[in-house]
């Protein structure tokens, strides 16, 4: 039988194999790419603020690198709705001190520029105790007291600054836009002086964090009386909403949480799956930061504030957000000078060198608190 071999004939032959193989290739590649280990996220994170921060903070990255790497020191927050004589005494014996009363009573580490006229106001009702610069001995869990309250809350002790930079007086009402999980809530709560306190979250379960903070360190009564409300709104909506007027407005924006980026998988925004949410984060700052100064009363207080190194996050929302308050709301912003709060509190913290805008904590093996960026803006019209 003879065989066909005309080029027809081949070029079937051909093209068959040709996809065959094609098809037994993507196959196996498929197979191996399904199988093929992830990346970290943590590894991501890393890359990424090593391209990013090595520019932005030069010769410092290094050191803030190393620190951001290791164990973060905590502060204890002192809980003054709790019996609390006995666990103050227990910390002034292992050599911890309240770094804010500290502050009252110890010369600068940085003398005050001539210049600076800023205030630098501490409530001294509010007490966080850290361990000594250099130590890096934790904290043990707190227990409740005789009334089943908590008696002290451990958080990042650089996350407490925010508030006291907030500077709340007696009878003011306060908007917590992104309250949860209540850190920060409970320090405003702390200065025993707020008439009206707004604690708001859109995440539910940050808003349950917050519910159980909340509860497990306020007497009912307080809860009961309505000095506290707190809800799950999207907090951009504030620019729709009649309830404004608030002397002070903290607006802690979600971020990258640079320091649990590089620490944690869990929830972790450098996870592939939530890129676009990662480079859309700067949009919603800015967004959440005009909702808050829509909020406040002119005269009136607002403090940003992330847990983020990155100028995108912090200098840049800060000032674009300045910019399209004048322009979409006919509101007048200035930033406020922190500098000589930040040489009252230099002892304890280690700042970042003159930002455009606001301050900087910076992560240091001998005072590994941090990042923690903040800005004070105050509405003038």
């Amino acid at each position: 039988m003879a065989v066909d071999i005309s080029p027809r004939f081949l070029f079937k032959r051909i093209k068959h194999s040709v996809c065959f193989f094609i098809q037994r290739r993507n196959h196996v590649k498929t197979k191996w790419a399904g199988t093929r280990a992830k990346r970290p996220a943590t590894d991501l994170a890393l890359q990424h603020f090593d391209a990013t921060y090595s520019l932005q903070l030069g010769d410092l990255w290094p050191s803030v690198r190393i620190g951001m790497l290791s164990e973060k020191k905590y502060g204890a927050l002192v809980n003054n709705f709790a019996s609390t004589s006995d666990v103050i005494s227990g910390f002034h014996s292992k050599g911890c001190r309240d770094f804010i009363s500290a502050a009252l009573t110890e010369k600068p580490a940085v003398e005050p520029e001539l210049h600076d006229h800023s205030a630098a106001p501490v409530s001294s009702n509010i007490q966080c105790f850290v361990f000594p610069r250099g130590d890096i001995s934790r904290f043990k869990s707190a227990r409740p007291d005789s009334n089943g309250l908590l008696n002290y809350y451990l958080l990042d002790a650089a996350s407490v600054l925010p508030v006291l930079a907030l500077d709340v007086q007696p009878g003011h009402s306060v908007l917590d836009l992104c309250a949860g999980p209540g850190g920060k809530t409970l320090a405003l709560l702390q200065t025993q002086v707020v008439r009206f306190l707004w604690a708001n979250d859109l995440s539910g379960p940050r808003t349950v964090r917050l519910h159980r903070t909340l509860q497990s360190y306020l007497p009912r009564e307080l809860l009961m009386e309505g000095t506290v409300h707190v809800t799950s709104l999207d907090g951009r909506q504030w620019r729709n909403k009649e309830d404004t007027g608030f002397d002070k407005v903290l607006v802690d924006v979600p971020c990258t949480t640079d320091r649990h980026s590089l620490m944690e998988e869990e929830n972790n925004i450098f996870k592939r799956s939530r890129t676009k949410e990662r480079q859309m984060l700067p949009l919603l700052q800015m967004e959440l930061l005009l909702a808050g100064i829509h909020a406040a009363r002119p005269g009136g207080d607002v403090l940003y504030s992330t847990c983020s190194l990155s100028q995108l996050q912090n200098e840049c929302v800060v000032q674009q957000a300045v910019s399209l308050a004048q322009q979409e709301m006919g509101v007048r912003v200035e930033v406020q000078s922190l500098c000589s709060f930040v040489q009252l509190f230099s002892h304890t913290f280690h700042f970042a060198p003159q930002p455009a805008v606001g301050e900087l904590v910076l992560p240091h093996l001998c005072a590994n608190f941090g990042p923690i960026y903040m800005c004070k803006l105050r509405r003038m019209s």
